[in-house]
């Protein structure tokens, strides 16, 4: 029983050493830089060949700020292909405070500090 015991732990250390470089690869293969290299690997067949390369090393340099700036591009052009969405903003009408606008004349000894009349009345009188 112990034999048959040992080789059932073997045969799981070797089972889990298999799925351990599975999941490596699976990593290796879907990290952003080989994401990048596999779509731009077609194109290098093309006179631009040399843009793709300085490309793919900007990428392979900053692989976090390319994800970020293509996930904000992204964004932006699926808001753009809704279209607006936003509703019509309607100008609110704005009154002038009451007494804005018309110069007074004030009198320092009349009560209460009012006005006596407007400058435009003191203009034509």
């Amino acid at each position: 029983m112990s034999g048959s015991l040992s080789d059932l732990e073997k045969d799981i250390e070797a089972s889990r050493a298999r799925l351990d470089e599975t999941i490596d690869r699976i990593q290796n293969r879907l990290s952003p830089v080989n994401l990048v290299d596999e779509m731009l690997g077609s194109a290098r067949s093309t006179p631009l060949n040399s843009v793709y390369d300085d490309a793919l090393a900007v990428v392979r340099r900053n692989p976090l700020p390319v994800l970020l700036i293509v996930a904000g591009v992204g964004m932006l052009m699926k808001k753009l292909a809704q279209g607006p969405r936003v509703a019509a903003v309607r100008p609110v009408p704005v009154e002038p405070a009451p007494g804005v606008g018309v110069e007074r004349a004030y009198d320092p000894d009349q009560p209460g500090g009012r006005p006596t009349r407007t400058l435009t009345e003191e203009a034509t009188a």
